[in-house]
């Protein structure tokens, strides 16, 4: 008979089997993007990451017979429950073999650890907070994930159905290619750019594409509008002036003027859209792992974004609208800008979110610009007793 334990992260080396389990877990996928060693050790890094300002949480390793089999993390989200009134603690870095034993335990490792802390429900996974890797991938487990989205295995829901979870929240990405977003017969509908020229100009709304030599000004802009534009959405928890510097430093590094919008009312900033190419294709080319210096993993990156090109898919991961302007076409002036600047770039097939799959203003937009759903992700509940 086989053992199996799940043990707290303590020691070096029982970070080391939690940092490396997803290298091992996937090694014979062809869909799954490795990280970036840095990136992850930065995401657990419960000293200096920004997010651990405010949240507080132990690692947990399962081992079954001595080997590593899965991973978790439970945490507790100070500021989410301060803005949602909620008593609920969350978990993440969820990773496991097909072994229900295996995802039960490290799920009850978790919900001991949350209803230790006094509180009354689970929730997740997410990495860790809804600004990162958000839900369990639910279908297209045959393609590679767009950047800073998850991705699993397609045996990952009904281990957490079997545990007793049940749905949250789902979220959607919307996506098209090239050839047919916001197009009838190749071209924008004229009667679509009519309508929205008209409201335009009686609402007046301008709309510019980012600029390279306005960058500072355009992520000011970003800085100065992201927690406004989203803070009605579900579960969102405004950012701390460090996690947005570091958001706006990350962006920076992709940012691609010609697919970022901003939107402004009588000279206002009243939203924007931002588009970033989908640099998972040269980090999945690069494969960083654990034995390979990073800066070997960063030059073959360079070399399959820049030298040898291979992206060919962009992610639109923001976009957002002040509250005071909303419902008077701002997104549909910002959509149109967009979709009709995406037939001359070089990226064959977009996506966009991820979006609340019952945020039916965004997703009739959407819709009527020819996108289609595209991937779907699940957050999933439990309460505690």
């Amino acid at each position: 008979m086989s053992s199996m334990v799940v043990r707290k992260v303590e020691n070096k080396s029982d970070y080391q089997d939690f940092f490396e389990f997803p290298w091992t877990l996937y090694k014979d996928n062809p869909y799954w993007v490795p990280p970036l060693k840095s990136v992850r050790k930065h995401l657990l890094d419960r000293e200096h990451d920004a997010s651990w300002e405010y949240m507080e949480g132990d690692f947990f390793v399962a081992y079954k017979d001595g080997t590593p089999a899965g991973t978790i993390a439970a945490f507790i989200n100070h500021r989410h429950n301060e803005t949602w009134n909620e008593k609920v603690g969350w978990f993440g870095a969820f990773e496991f073999v097909d072994d229900p034993t295996v995802s039960k335990a490290l799920l009850t490792a978790a919900e001991d650890y949350i209803k230790g802390k006094g509180y009354d429900a689970i929730r997740g996974p997410v990495n860790f907070n809804l600004n990162g890797e958000v839900g369990v991938l639910l279908n297209a487990y045959d393609r590679m994930p767009m950047i800073l989205m998850p991705y699993n295995m397609a045996y990952y829901p009904q281990h957490y159905e079997q545990a007793g979870y049940v749905k949250a929240k789902d979220v959607v990405t919307w996506a098209g290619n090239k050839a047919t977003l916001g197009l009838e017969g190749g071209i924008i509908p004229e009667r679509l750019v009519r309508v929205v020229e008209k409201n335009n100009q009686r609402r007046e709304i301008t709309v510019r594409a980012g600029n390279r030599k306005t960058i500072k000004e355009d992520f000011q802009i970003i800085y100065e509008l992201y927690n406004t534009a989203w803070k009605d959405n579900w579960g969102f928890v405004p950012l701390t002036k460090r996690e947005l510097d570091a958001l706006i430093r990350d962006l920076k590094q992709f940012y691609v003027p010609e697919i970022t919008f901003f939107a402004f009312v009588k000279g206002n900033p009243a939203g924007f859209v931002l588009a970033v190419p989908n640099m998972n294709q040269p980090i999945h080319k690069a494969y960083p792992r654990p034995g390979v210096p990073e800066v070997v993993s960063l030059l073959k990156i360079l070399w399959h974004w820049k030298i040898r090109p291979v992206i060919t898919e962009a992610r639109t991961p923001l976009m957002g609208v002040k509250e005071e302007y909303r419902g008077i076409g701002v997104d549909g002036a910002i959509l149109l800008h967009l979709f009709s600047m995406v037939h001359k770039t070089k990226y064959s097939f977009y996506e966009g979110g991820w979006v609340l799959e019952d945020n039916e203003d965004v997703n009739i937009m959407t819709r009527n610009y020819q996108a289609y759903v595209d991937r779907r992700y699940r957050i999933y509940e439990k309460a505690l007793k």
